[in-house]
C-alpha cells in the first residue's frame, strides 16, 4: 500500500513538474513572438489570406519554431493538410509541406471539423478581435467546437501583454 501511495506521489510531482516546465516554456515562446513580432511587415491576416492558394486556412499563428521566428497556416485541401509558411515580410510562400507528425495532424482535423461548421472566415475572426481590442494585433487564430458551436480562440499582443478572446465562427 505505501509503494502505491508513493508511486501516486512520484507521478503526481512529475505531472506538476512537467505542466509548471510546459507553461514555463510557452511564457518563453510568447516572449519571443512579442519581442519579434515588430519585425513583421505581414499581418496574420494577410498571411493567411496569403496562404488560400493552397487550400482553406483552418488555423494560423506567429511562432519561434527551432529557434526561427515564422507565420505559420495550416490548410486543408481535399482529406490532405498542409503548414504554409508565409514570408513575414513579404506576404509571399516561402514553403509548403505536408502535415504528418501525429500531434500536428490530430489538431488539424480538429481544426477542420471546427470549420466545417464555420460561416466566418479565420480572417474575419481576426479582424474583428483586432478591431475591438485598439492597439493590439492579431498573432494566433484557432478554430474550435464549444458545445457544437465553432469559434475562434483569438490571441492578440500589444507590448508584452498577450490576450485571448473567442470569436463566434457561426
Amino acid at each position: 500500500m505505501k509503494s502505491k501511495t508513493l508511486l501516486t506521489m512520484i507521478l503526481t510531482a512529475t505531472a506538476w513538474i512537467g505542466g509548471a516546465t510546459m507553461a514555463a516554456d510557452e511564457a518563453k515562446d510568447d516572449a519571443a513572438v512579442a519581442k519579434l513580432l515588430p519585425t513583421a511587415k505581414v499581418t496574420l491576416q494577410q498571411g493567411i489570406s496569403a496562404s488560400e492558394s493552397r487550400g482553406q486556412p483552418i488555423s494560423g499563428k506567429f511562432e519561434v519554431d527551432e529557434g526561427q521566428f515564422q507565420l505559420s497556416v495550416y490548410t486543408a485541401k481535399g482529406a490532405g493538410f498542409q503548414e504554409v509558411v508565409i514570408d513575414y515580410t513579404t506576404g509571399k510562400i516561402a514553403k509548403a509541406e505536408a502535415i504528418a507528425e501525429a500531434d500536428d495532424l490530430a489538431a488539424a482535423k480538429k481544426q477542420v471539423a471546427a470549420m466545417a461548421k464555420a460561416q466566418v472566415t479565420l480572417k474575419a475572426a481576426a479582424d474583428k478581435a483586432a478591431q475591438e481590442f485598439a492597439g493590439y494585433r492579431a498573432v494566433s487564430v484557432v478554430p474550435m467546437l464549444a458545445s457544437h458551436h465553432a469559434v475562434a480562440l483569438v490571441t492578440l499582443v500589444k507590448g508584452t501583454q498577450f490576450k485571448s478572446v473567442r470569436e463566434s465562427l457561426e
